[in-house]
């Protein structure tokens, strides 16, 4: 470890770091170019061929004149996604029935204990009306 000074071991690691970076936005780049739906198939193309031939101004080439519409997209497909899980716990969380209620397993259950509690139902009519309503 003696003939491998630690500004070298710092240097070293400083290129490491950039060179995964560097891939880091080079596949950002390429999925951005897929992404794309107001690029033709032949602009596509273009691109990518752009982009692995000169890697280097390709990629920054592609971040000057498309950088911007790249951020809109990022922006947007993180919009869906969040719309998307949205509705997807609104849907969980409050199924509806056969009648079209909006009224699901969870207030049904709350129903039943709220009459166990009440004591209007025994213990084993609680248990036979929840693996009823489970089953």
């Amino acid at each position: 470890m003696d003939d491998y000074p630690l500004l070298n071991l710092f240097l070293t690691m400083m290129y490491v770091f950039l060179w995964v970076l560097w891939f880091f936005l080079l596949f950002k780049v390429i999925t951005d170019i897929f992404r794309d739906h107001s690029l033709s198939g032949w602009a596509k193309a273009a691109w990518v061929i752009f982009v692995i031939v000169l890697p280097y101004v390709g990629v920054l080439v592609y971040l000057i004149a498309r950088g911007k519409g790249m951020g809109r997209r990022d922006v947007k497909e993180a919009e869906e996604r969040e719309e998307a899980f949205r509705s997807y716990v609104r849907k969980a969380a409050r199924p509806e029935d056969g009648a079209g209620r909006g009224e699901g397993h969870v207030s049904d259950l709350a129903k039943l204990a709220e009459l166990k509690d009440k004591g209007h139902l025994s213990q084993e009519e609680y248990d036979q009306a929840k693996a009823k309503l489970l089953a």
